[in-house]
């Protein structure tokens, strides 16, 4: 089989992973490298995350093995640095966050020191935000010439249509992962600060949280198109993340026309710096004043404001990066040949 310039080693752990894979690899092809996804398979969860995060560290291993057997890359990026932790041939590591940030005490306890090596050997990080790279230990107060072996690569968030004439929601939140997103901070805030006539619509939360509560519409999974269209008619995206890795949700409320209320929660946060720059008082511990603020008294231009901070996220910005900056850097400043992804 012929080889291919970029071989991409997807552990794609959620479908926000898999499509940020997807998304990568599209971009490599449109600036001319040939891709393949190696998929990663499945893990079952265990016992405790530093079993899984091994579990899941072995088969990327195997999987790159296979990869690299089959279509002799010049060059390898790891999606997480969990893939790369046991890596069978140095790559770059793309990634939203890093163990030290999500791994806390026993949590990380093997993860955390691997992966400061791999991350000092990688020939190239490519990170999903400013923010996952801080967390990294690099960024701006790394000795001179480290900046330039990081881009930042963000994951693409876009206006997904026109916007309602009118928005007749008031507020959403999103709660595929209740606990992490913050559900029961969101609710309690909800219950305190809305009025009669005012919904909250509560998508993707999981049938064993979805607890009755007035002004409160759950709507459970909603195909993507759906939630998009719903981002469209909503005033305020509410959410109370107890740490946040990137925050695609949070990037496609804004680049739909919601603002943002949030608490200020640890972790890279992609949407969190705009957030504050649009509106300060709707990014608050407290989220019922900061709720009431959003819905009667939005900041002047919140909208357009927003549009021009998300100029970096939209895939046009995004691929002139991969074009100018990944694709040389991967390959050695030698353009690619075009090719299917696979």
């Amino acid at each position: 089989m012929a080889g291919v310039d970029v071989l991409l080693v997807s552990l794609g752990t959620t479908a926000g992973l898999r499509a940020a894979d997807a998304d990568l690899a599209s971009a490599l092809q449109r600036a001319g490298a040939s891709v393949a996804i190696e998929d990663v398979p499945r893990v079952r969860r265990l016992r405790t995350f530093a079993l899984t995060d091994l579990a899941q560290a072995h088969a990327s291993r195997r999987a790159a093995e296979r990869g690299i057997g089959l279509r002799r890359p010049r060059a390898l990026v790891y999606s997480t640095t969990t893939a790369a932790l046991r890596w069978p041939r140095p790559g770059a590591i793309r990634f939203d966050a890093t163990a030290a940030g999500n791994r806390p005490g026993r949590h990380g306890a093997w993860q955390r020191p691997v992966e400061r090596r791999r991350l000092a050997a990688a020939p190239l990080l490519l990170p999903w935000s400013a923010g996952a790279l801080r967390e990294a230990g690099l960024g701006e107060e790394e000795e001179e010439g480290e900046e330039e072996r990081a881009i930042v690569v963000p994951v693409a968030a876009e206006a997904s249509g026109p916007r309602a004439a009118r928005r007749d929601v008031a507020a959403l939140t999103y709660a595929a992962h209740p606990q992490k997103k913050g559900l029961d901070r969101v609710l309690a805030a909800w219950a305190a600060a809305h009025r009669e006539g005012e919904t909250l619509v509560v998508a993707g939360a999981p049938a064993e949280a979805r607890v009755a509560q007035p002004g409160v519409e759950f709507t459970g999974l909603l195909a993507y198109d759906e939630y998009r269209a719903l981002l469209r008619r909503t005033r305020i995206f509410v959410t109370a993340p107890r740490r946040e890795d990137y925050g695609i949700s949070q990037l496609e409320a804004l680049a739909d026309g919601c603002r943002l209320v949030t608490t200020p929660a640890p972790g890279p946060y992609a949407a969190l710096p705009i957030a504050r720059a649009l509106d300060a008082r709707l990014v608050a511990v407290d989220l019922a004043p900061a709720i009431r603020a959003g819905l009667d008294a939005p900041a002047d231009g919140y909208s357009e404001r927003a549009a021009s901070a998300l100029a970096p996220f939209a895939q046009r910005a995004i691929d002139a990066v991969v074009a100018e900056a990944v694709v040389p850097r991967l390959l050695g400043g030698r353009s690619g040949s075009a090719a299917a992804v696979t």
